[in-house]
């Protein structure tokens, strides 16, 4: 899973990113990420984008920063 990404590298991010990047700024591994996808349980919208999973990381900010910057 490596280290989650901080609240400022999120910022830096491009408006839309991967489930998997998304996984990381939330502090989780990719399978989990997966796995709450599939159970509409991932804490933030996930949009499909050309056949891709893609988070709004507004949204991942907007998250994090009501949770306190931890997940």
């Amino acid at each position: 899973m490596g280290e989650p990404a901080t609240l400022d590298e999120v910022r830096a991010w491009p408006a839309l990113v991967s489930l998997a990047q998304a996984a990381r700024a939330l502090g989780i591994g990719t399978t989990t990420a997966y796995r709450l996808h599939r159970r509409a349980e991932f804490p933030v919208p996930v949009l499909r984008v050309a056949g891709r999973r893609r988070v709004r990381t507004a949204d991942l900010i907007r998250y994090l920063e009501a949770d306190g910057g931890t997940a």
